[in-house]
């Protein structure tokens, strides 16, 4: 990997009305031609992104939209694609053209604020037209940060820079780690990778190389092997190490090759609890011992990707899903941005792992899971717990084991 992740970088949207000057300011700040320009309203069409680093903050993500203004029946696909963004930015722009502040940025402003985005309100086009100093005023007045630029001349743009990296959400300064706090400074974690189908030609899994960066990040060291070869690298080692980390589809044998003293877990749990919320999933794998035969699960990916032989999303979960439940599942599976927003019709949402996307943009599908009261887990947990080792999984997570041993307690009381 030889770039910062999407995952990993500041999702930093761009929303205004159409011709508010939202292409020429990312074209502006990013000194590309990004995006194309026109008088011409509705230029936009699918949101544009741009990665870029945004020193000192680091790498982060622009992401230009369509007005939420826009006409048609072209127009409300344009808008749907819009609204789909305000589910994974970080920081939101409001970008006005010409002092303009009216209900559509109102509008703007509340669907952020509701996700709890910090908001940035830019005045474009100052060339033209300045804002009122009394909107100005009332805006601040409301912990909005105001700016007056032009991206066409270039004046106030060092203002934004500094305004995005001022305003950038603690939780993206003060990312959570992946597995270096489990781990310890001076310690030693045994990566399990096996070389199968999953793994692209030449190189790692991208779960796989962040868990290595985030251990040496750490002050950690990491020992990579296969499956096939686990045990003989354990009994090499003077000392145990502190945790052994595996691909979630070769649990069973690295469950029976790894010492029970030595904790073990998987990279899609791992990615549960760095991504979104580690306990809301635990909690939702347990919904696997209440379904039955006919029952809808809906599989959520997050990259795009063509589904190869043994494909463990379309062929391997369900596979031993049925199994475990005896019996026939219905599956629907959706990819990239494309999240169902009616889940009504499923009785569990199984996604993955959540690599390449960011953090708000799983929490936020989980919201929306509890919302529609569908009970939501990962990949790695609905394995762990369909193969019977979902306790020995959740060790080295003191709050999901202690909610699974609850759960385990009162079904053993129902009983």
């Amino acid at each position: 990997m030889r770039s910062t992740p999407k995952s990993m970088r500041l999702h930093i949207g761009l929303f205004g009305r159409r011709n508010a000057g939202k292409s020429s300011l990312l074209n502006a700040i990013t000194d590309q031609q990004v995006s194309i320009v026109s008088d011409v309203a509705g230029t936009t069409t699918d949101p544009v992104e741009k990665a870029m680093e945004l020193l000192p903050l680091g790498p982060v993500l622009f992401i230009d939209t369509a007005g939420l203004d826009d006409e048609g029946k072209l127009g409300e696909l344009r808008k749907e694609r819009t609204r789909a963004v305000f589910e994974r930015v970080d920081l939101g722009v409001i970008v006005c053209g010409e002092g303009e502040w009216g209900t559509h940025e109102e509008n703007l402003y509340a669907l952020l604020e509701e996700k709890k985005v910090p908001v940035i309100v830019v005045f474009n086009k100052s060339e033209i037209l300045r804002p009122a100093a009394a909107l100005v005023e009332a805006l601040s007045e409301r912990k909005m940060t105001v700016l007056s630029l032009s991206a066409l001349t270039g004046e106030g743009l060092e203002d934004f820079r500094k305004a995005l990296l001022d305003s950038a959400p603690a939780d993206f300064v003060e990312q959570p780690v992946i597995l270096s706090d489990l781990v310890g400074p001076g310690e030693l974690a045994v990566l399990v990778t096996p070389i199968d189908k999953e793994a692209p030609k030449g190189r790692l899994i991208m779960p796989q190389v962040q868990s290595i960066r985030d251990l040496l990040d750490g002050d950690a060291s990491c020992l990579v092997t296969t499956d096939k070869g686990l045990a003989d690298t354990l009994a090499k080692l003077k000392d145990p190490p502190k945790l052994v980390v595996t691909d979630s589809q070769a649990f069973l044998k690295v469950a029976a090759d790894t010492p029970e003293n030595i904790p073990m877990t998987g990279f899609s749990i791992l990615f549960a609890r760095y991504r979104g919320d580690l306990v809301t999933q635990v909690e939702g794998a347990l919904a696997i011992d209440g379904l039955k035969p006919g029952d809808r699960i809906l599989i959520a990916e997050s990259c795009s990707h063509h589904p190869i032989e043994d494909d463990i999303g379309r062929v391997k979960i369900p596979r031993w899903l049925m199994n475990y439940v005896g019996g026939e599942l219905i599956f629907d599976t959706v990819q990239g941005h494309d999240f169902k927003m009616d889940l009504n019709p499923y009785s569990l949402v199984i996604h993955c792992g959540a690599c390449v996307t960011n953090r708000r943009a799983m929490l936020n599908r989980l919201l929306h899971c509890h919302r529609a009261g569908v009970p939501v887990t990962n990949y790695g947990l609905t394995i762990a717990y369909s193969l019977g080792i979902f306790e020995r999984a959740l060790e080295p997570f003191p709050a999901a084991l202690e909610a699974f041993q609850k759960h385990k307690a009162a079904t053993v009381a129902r009983k």
